[in-house]
């Protein structure tokens, strides 16, 4: 049950906005809310507010950004999962942390976390992506920043 507080509380929580569309574009956006499963037309056009600002942010390139590059691969690929291994070393600042997943005896699923400006993350992926034996790849990149794992050591504490 929704009391008048809280309700007062949710809405200054968001700001309305009024949007004309075409009405072939309204029923298939309300195809999509259905489909999808959304609660309501907001939250799926907040949803796809929020993918392009992250792809703008993406397009400035030095946006400090968060998200996953997916690859799969055969990792019977001679020297593929070192080499893979290898270059997320060399970009250590940007990896956080990877995710491998054995689908058949052959193919590999790896996704791998990352944060930094857009355009490095990018160059990371696309050489990563490039590599012999890998199937496909994806970096899906977020406007969102992960904290900082560990903050510098106070000199007075060692």
């Amino acid at each position: 049950m929704t009391t008048k507080n809280s309700s007062a509380r949710v809405s200054s929580l968001v700001s309305r906005i009024s949007v004309s569309l075409p009405p072939d574009l309204l029923a298939e956006l309300d195809g999509m809310v259905v489909g999808r499963g959304y609660d309501s037309r907001s939250q799926a056009i907040g949803e796809m507010v929020n993918y392009q600002l992250a792809d703008h942010k993406r397009s400035l390139g030095n946006a400090v950004m968060a998200g996953t590059l997916t690859l799969l691969y055969n990792r019977a690929t001679r020297g593929l999962q070192g080499k893979l291994a290898d270059i997320q070393y060399q970009h250590v600042a940007e990896v956080i942390s990877s995710l491998h997943v054995h689908l058949t005896e052959d193919q590999m699923l790896e996704v791998i976390l990352v944060q930094g400006p857009a355009v490095k993350l990018q160059a990371i992926a696309n050489e990563m992506i490039a590599q012999r034996g890998v199937i496909t790849g994806r970096l899906q990149l977020l406007a969102a920043v992960i904290p900082p794992l560990h903050a510098p050591a106070d000199e007075k504490e060692m």
